[in-house]
C-alpha cells in the first residue's frame, strides 16, 4: 500500500476518479450525462434495428434442445465416455497406479496447462517456434482432458456451449478444405483452424469457476508481459530499421520498430491488443499486491506497444479501452478521450508524427494496402461463391494468375481478415464467420449485464473490448497470417465463452437437470 500512497500520479488519478464518481450524479455534468444515457436507452429500446440485433434468434434459441446439438455433443464426447467406461472396468488397476492417478489429476487441471501453453507460446522466440507446436499442444490438452474426465462423471467436452454458429463455421472450414484448388496446400492451414477450435473447446469445458479462469488469464498475461518487457529492452538498445516496415520519407527520424519474440512489429502489437485489456481486468479484480503487479505490467505493455509504432495497434488498443469503459461505466469514456487528447502534445515526436501519418495516402504502407484491395477484387469476382481454399499459400498462387501490384510483386494475402475469409471459404464461409462474431459479442454483452459477479463482469468487459479492438485491426491487417496470433485470437474467444458460462451456467445446457415439478 505504501507504493500507492507515495505515488503522486496514482494519488491524483484515484482522487480525480473518486471526485468524478461522487460528483457525477449531483453535478450539472452528471445530470447531463444521465439525460444523454436515458435518451439513448429510450432510442435503443424503440429501435427496430436494435431489437433485431439484440433478439435471441430462432437458431440459438432452438440449439440447446435440438437433435443436432445432442448428436454433435455426443459424438465429440465419445472419447470421454470411453475413458469413463475404461476406468469403471479397470478401476482396481487404475486406482493402484501412481501414473494413472497423476494423469487424472493433471487432466482435472487442464485449464492450468492451457495457460502454460499460452505462456510458452508468447515467450518462444520466433526462430525457435514451430506452428506444429500449437497443434500438438492443443491435441495434448484434449487428451489430458479426456483422461481427467475418466474419474469425474460430470466432466465432459461442452460443445453445446459454443453455440450453433461455431458448428456452422467449422463445417464450412471443412468444406473449404475439400473444395480447395489444392487440398495439399490447404491442409496445414486446416490444422491451424482446428488448433483454435480445440483451444476454445478445452478452455470452456475445463473451467468451472472464476478462480480457474483467472489463473488461465494470469498465465497468458504473464507471457504477454515478458514479451512486452523484451520489447521495451529492444526499444532501449534499438533495432535495425527495415524499409519494408516503415516509410522513412513520411516517418523521418523514426527508429526501428520493435517486435519482441515475434517476426513483425504489427504481429507483436496485435498480441498486446488482445491481452493488455485482460491485464486491466486483473488489476481491478486482484488485491493490492496483484494490483501493483498488474499496474507495472500495464505500464510495460503500453510502452512496448508504443515502441512497435503500429498505427493499427494503437487504434485497436484505444478502442478496446473505450469499449471496456463503456461497458463498465460509460461516463468514463469522455474522461479517457480528453486525457488521451491532452497527452498528445507530451508524446515523443516520432510517435506524434506516426499518429499524423494515419490515413496519409502518400505513405507506402497505405498505398500498398489499397493496391492489394484492388487486386483482391479480381480474385473475388471469380471465386466469390466457393473461395480458393484455406490458407495464404493457395491465395498467393491464385494471385499470381492476375496482374501484379504497383511494385511488380504479387500479394501474399488480402491485408483484411474479412476479405481473406471470403476469398478462402467463399460467401457461405464469410457469412458463418460474421454470424459467429455477432453472436459471440451479443451473448457476451447479455451475460455482462445479467451477471451479479463483478469479477466476471470486469473480465467479460475487458475480453469484449479486446475482441472489438482486434476485429477493427482486422480491417487493415490480416491478423491470422501468423498462426500464433490466430491461436491467441481463439484463446480470447474462449475467454468470452467461459465468462458467459460462469455468468449463466445453465443457459446453454443440452440436457436439463432432473428437477421435481412443484405442485
Amino acid at each position: 500500500m505504501s507504493i500507492t500512497r507515495n505515488s503522486a500520479v496514482l494519488r491524483f488519478l484515484l482522487a480525480f476518479f473518486g471526485a468524478w464518481g461522487a460528483a457525477g450524479p449531483t453535478s450539472g455534468i452528471g445530470r447531463a450525462l444521465d439525460g444523454i444515457e436515458n435518451f439513448f436507452r429510450r432510442q435503443s429500446g424503440e429501435s427496430a434495428l436494435c431489437a433485431f440485433v439484440w433478439r435471441e434468434g430462432r437458431v440459438p434459441r432452438a440449439w440447446p434442445h435440438s437433435l443436432a446439438c445432442g448428436l454433435f455433443t455426443g459424438l465429440v464426447n465419445i472419447p470421454c465416455a470411453a475413458a469413463k467406461w475404461l476406468y469403471q472396468t479397470l478401476r482396481r488397476l487404475w486406482d493402484g497406479s501412481v501414473c494413472f492417478q497423476l494423469l487424472a489429476a493433471m487432466g482435472g487441471a487442464s485449464y492450468f496447462f492451457l495457460g502454460l501453453l499460452m505462456l510458452v507460446m508468447l515467450v518462444a522466440p520466433h526462430g525457435m517456434w514451430n506452428n506444429i507446436y500449437g497443434f500438438a499442444g492443443a491435441a495434448g490438452l484434449l487428451c489430458l482432458f479426456v483422461v481427467g474426465s475418466a474419474t469425474r462423471p460430470k466432466l465432459r467436452l461442452e460443445l453445446d456451449r459454443l453455440g450453433p454458429y461455431m458448428i456452422f463455421y467449422m463445417g464450412f472450414i471443412c468444406i473449404s478444405l475439400a473444395a480447395s484448388l489444392s487440398t495439399r496446400m490447404s491442409m496445414r492451414f486446416f490444422f491451424f483452424h482446428l488448433t483454435g477450435f480445440l483451444l476454445v473447446l478445452v478452455l470452456v469445458s475445463s473451467v468451472r469457476k472464476y478462480e480457474q479462469l483467472q489463473l488461465v488469464v494470469s498465465l497468458a498475461v504473464l507471457g504477454a508481459s515478458a514479451a512486452a518487457l523484451y520489447g521495451c529492452y529492444q526499444g532501449y538498445v534499438g533495432v535495425d530499421v527495415i524499409a519494408s516496415q516503415q516509410d522513412m520519407y513520411v516517418n523521418a527520424g523514426m527508429p526501428g520498430r520493435v517486435y519482441s519474440f515475434f517476426d513483425n512489429p504489427n504481429n507483436f502489437a496485435e498480441q498486446l491488443v488482445m491481452l493488455l485489456p485482460l491485464d486491466l481486468a486483473l488489476f481491478l479484480n486482484c488485491r493490492w499486491r496483484g494490483k501493483i503487479l498488474s499496474l507495472l505490467s500495464l505500464a510495460v505493455g503500453a510502452a512496448a506497444i508504443g515502441f512497435t509504432y503500429s498505427r493499427s495497434g494503437w487504434i485497436g488498443l484505444a478502442l478496446a479501452v473505450v469499449v471496456f469503459l463503456a461497458l463498465m461505466d460509460w461516463r468514463f469514456v469522455p474522461v479517457f478521450l480528453l486525457l488521451g487528447v491532452a497527452a498528445i502534445p507530451f508524446l515523443p515526436e516520432t510517435i506524434y508524427n506516426r499518429i499524423l501519418s494515419i490515413g496519409n495516402a502518400h505513405d507506402t504502407s497505405t498505398r500498398y494496402r489499397f493496391e492489394i484491395f484492388d487486386t483482391t477484387t479480381n480474385l473475388m469476382r471469380d471465386y466469390w461463391v466457393r473461395g480458393v481454399g484455406l490458407g495464404t499459400d493457395i491465395m498467393k498462387k491464385t494471385f499470381e494468375t492476375y496482374p501484379t501490384i504497383f511494385d511488380g510483386t504479387y500479394p501474399v494475402h488480402t491485408h483484411n481478415n474479412y476479405l481473406q475469409m471470403w476469398g478462402e471459404t467463399g460467401i457461405w464461409g464469410i457469412i458463418s464467420f460474421l454470424a459467429l462474431l455477432l453472436w459471440q459479442l451479443k451473448t457476451g454483452a447479455k451475460a455482462l449485464f445479467s451477471t451479479a459477479d463483478k469479477r466476471i463482469k470486469r473480465l467479460l468487459a475487458a475480453s469484449i473490448g479486446a475482441f472489438c479492438g482486434i476485429l477493427v485491426i482486422g480491417i487493415a491487417e490480416y491478423t491470422w497470417f501468423y498462426p500464433r496470433n490466430m491461436f491467441t485470437w481463439w484463446f480470447l474467444f474462449g475467454i468470452i465463452t467461459a465468462c458467459v458460462k460462469l455468468a449463466r451456467p445453465d443457459s446453454f445446457s443440452c440436457k436439463k437437470k432432473n428437477q421435481k415439478e412443484l405442485p
